[in-house]
């Protein structure tokens, strides 16, 4: 296989990152709107400013993750920062940084309540369609891991096996999709499966990072490692209310 894989439209050959970042996005988008119209727990209104909040705070999240995680290539060429601000982009940026900005959002306008619910599927479903289009990149999308011998391995064009990570996300997403989607007491209150979503996605990149041939300066991590842990502190006492609940009642 050659990469990057593109699709043939009549003439066009379209890049299979901007496809199925596209299909993504749209994907998860209506399945918000689904969920949402089913019975939100905040009236629209609130809604939409706190998609607007989460949004921006997404879009802040992942390039200041993006700058830190890949300082030294600017250090080392300045010139590549307009290219990292506008094609760069982590998931773990867009996590945090999303939940950053609907926190503050909700503190704005008085919603007390949790909200991350309604958030949950779309975003597993939308990153692993993202992720295809990640595998089918290759080299570029720099998603790969390191070098593996395992049968599995796949050189995505220097001649290198390398562990799929990309591949190694969606069967985590879609077996964390199974987990959520079923009933579970230790999910007692509003917004715990969005809370349980993060602790598990975040917990998978600190780990699968350590297999990507990323720069991990600081204590042998990554920024995106490093944003991993500050995230999963944050969430630590529910992670310790959910560990402590009884399974069952």
């Amino acid at each position: 296989m050659d990469f990057p894989v593109y699709l043939s439209l009549g003439p066009w050959k379209i890049h299979p990152h901007l496809l199925f970042e596209t299909i993504a996005y749209s994907t998860a988008f209506q399945l918000l709107l689904r969920h949402t119209r089913r019975g939100d727990v905040i009236p629209p209104a609130q809604r939409s400013l706190v998609m607007i909040g989460g949004l921006v705070g997404a879009l802040v999240g992942t390039k200041l993750l993006v700058l830190l995680q890949y300082g030294g290539a600017i250090v080392a060429q300045p010139d590549r920062v307009l290219q990292l601000l506008v094609q760069g982009k982590t998931i773990v940026g867009v996590l945090l940084g999303g939940v950053v900005g609907v926190e503050v959002t909700k503190k704005i306008i008085g919603v007390k309540v949790a909200t991350g619910d309604a958030f949950v599927y779309p975003l597993l479903v939308g990153t692993a369609i993202g992720r295809i289009g990640c595998f089918l990149t290759g080299l570029s999308d720099r998603t790969y891991g390191i070098a593996t011998t395992l049968p599995w391995g796949v050189d995505f064009g220097d001649g290198i096996p390398r562990h799929p990570t990309q591949l190694y996300e969606i069967l985590f997403l879609l077996g964390l999709l199974v987990v959520l989607r079923r009933p579970n007491r230790r999910l007692t209150e509003i917004g715990d499966r969005f809370r349980l979503y993060m602790i598990a996605y975040l917990s998978f990149r600190l780990a699968i990072d350590f297999i990507k041939p990323d720069f991990h300066p600081l204590f042998g991590l990554s920024a995106i490692q490093l944003a991993c842990v500050l995230g999963l502190v944050y969430y630590w006492p529910h992670l310790r209310r959910f560990l402590r609940a009884p399974a069952k009642t």
